[in-house]
C-alpha cells in the first residue's frame, strides 16, 4: 500500500467524480525519506531492449527496477507515493495499465499521471519516473 511505511497520508477530492479508486495526492509526514527515481525504460543489463514490442511486459520490467530500487535502499514498491508513466501510443495504455495493477494492487494506489511521448528510443514503449516516500 502507498506510502503505508511512513504514515502518508493520501487525499483525494470528491469533487473531481473520479470513476476508478485513485489518490489524488499524499501529505507526506515530517522525517520521512523521499526517493525520487529518475525514468526508467526497459532496458537490460547490457543497455539492450527488453521485449522489443511489448508494453506490458516493458512496464512489467520497468516496475521490477523501480522495485529493486527501492528495496536498495532499504523499502520497495510498496511505498511509491506517485509515478509519471510516459507511452509513446495511446493503444499502450490498457497494457501498461494491466502490469501497473499487478504491481500496485491495493489502494491507496500511487498519485499518478500518464502521458503520450515520443521516447528516446524506439524500442521503448513505455517509461516510469517514481516517487517513493521511506520511513527516516
Amino acid at each position: 500500500m502507498s506510502g503505508e511505511a511512513v504514515g502518508a497520508m493520501p487525499l483525494s477530492v470528491d469533487a473531481l467524480s473520479m470513476p476508478a479508486p485513485l489518490t489524488s495526492a499524499f501529505v507526506v509526514p515530517a522525517g520521512a525519506r523521499l526517493v525520487v527515481v529518475s525514468g526508467l525504460t526497459a532496458k537490460d543489463g547490457d543497455g539492450k531492449p527488453v521485449a522489443p514490442g511489448d508494453a506490458e511486459a516493458q512496464a512489467d520490467h520497468i516496475l521490477g527496477a523501480i522495485d529493486g530500487l527501492l528495496k536498495a535502499a532499504g523499502g520497495s514498491i510498496d511505498d511509491v507515493i506517485k509515478i509519471s508513466v510516459f507511452i509513446s501510443d495511446r493503444a499502450h495504455a490498457a497494457a501498461v495499465g494491466r502490469a501497473r495493477a499487478r504491481w500496485f494492487s491495493r489502494a491507496p494506489y500511487p498519485a499518478s499521471t500518464m502521458v503520450i511521448a515520443q521516447l528516446m528510443s524506439d524500442d521503448s514503449l513505455v517509461e516510469f519516473e517514481a516517487l517513493a516516500a521511506l520511513p527516516g
